[in-house]
């Protein structure tokens, strides 16, 4: 953790750095339970990188006595290429546990070839919608205990659920949907009892927010065309009513001006007939 700019604020990515560590730590038995759960929920509500640095201070990372590094930059924007995000090598995060509390992986990560994961009393999410991929297929092993899980996936990524249920349940809903070209095959597999395991289908937040955008400007541009053809209309009507009081109008009185000359020049005759 840096603490040259300890105001600026920490990303999820930065969270979830922090949060491997003190999984490794608990693992290590240089927390215990209570500490761990401590520090996890302080890293999961920290805004900034000041927020961060006091909860990894006294523990080692890899081995050296270095703290983990935060991004300093904004991290470029998905191309939509599959390719790029099945990056080979470790995942960031191989493992998850929720004993009477929960935990969550989302944000940027590396997806190992296999995630484990142990539910019990508690809940966790697994949100894939941002992450990169170590193979082709990657396995989320979930075993819920009385708790629940949420696997959530983008869309294009192909999902097969092979988990077993016990007085609980896999959400199978999302079975079937084929893939892109490229993309990664989701493998939910484990074991529920009186639990769950539930899997969505989500965009991601820029995309929700570009779809949101685009429907705006439609509307928008609907709306534009409706004030259009109303002005057109009313511009058209009052062309012809103009066109009737210049042209027809005097054409009329032209016409009831002639009748009336007419009427006149035939008593006149009848005048002369009875002389």
């Amino acid at each position: 953790m840096t603490d040259d700019a300890p105001e600026l604020r920490a990303s999820d990515a930065d969270r979830e750095r922090v949060a491997e560590v003190l999984r490794d730590a608990l693992a290590e038995g240089r927390l215990d339970m209570a500490e761990f759960e401590e520090r996890l929920d302080a890293t999961y509500s920290a805004r900034t990188y000041g927020d961060l640095a006091p909860i990894t201070r006294d523990l080692p990372v890899g081995g050296a006595g270095a703290a983990p590094r935060v991004s300093m930059t904004k991290e470029p924007e998905r191309d939509g290429d599959w390719a790029g995000r099945i990056t080979g090598g470790e995942g960031s995060s191989t493992w998850a546990v929720a004993v009477m509390s929960g935990f969550q992986r989302k944000g940027r990560w590396t997806v190992p070839r296999r995630f484990n994961c142990f539910a019990f009393w508690g809940g966790g999410e697994i949100d894939l919608r941002d992450a990169d991929f170590a193979a082709g297929e990657v396995v989320i092993n979930c075993v819920a205990i009385m708790g629940g899980m949420n696997v959530v996936v983008p869309p294009g990524v192909e999902v097969v659920v092979r988990g077993i249920g016990f007085m609980g349940g896999f959400d199978h809903s999302e079975e079937g949907v084929l893939g892109d070209p490229g993309a990664p095959r989701v493998v939910v597999t484990g074991f529920a009892f009186w639990g769950g395991v539930g899997v969505e289908r989500k965009v991601t937040r820029a995309e929700r927010q570009r779809l949101k955008e685009e429907r705006r400007q439609e509307k928008l541009e609907r709306r534009q065309e409706r004030e259009r053809e109303r002005l057109e209309r009313g511009s058209g009507r009052r062309e012809l009513d103009a066109s009737r009081s210049d042209g027809h109008g005097l054409d009329g009185l032209h016409d009831l001006h002639d009748a009336g000359r007419e009427r006149e020049l035939e008593r006149e005759r009848e005048r002369r007939r009875d002389t």
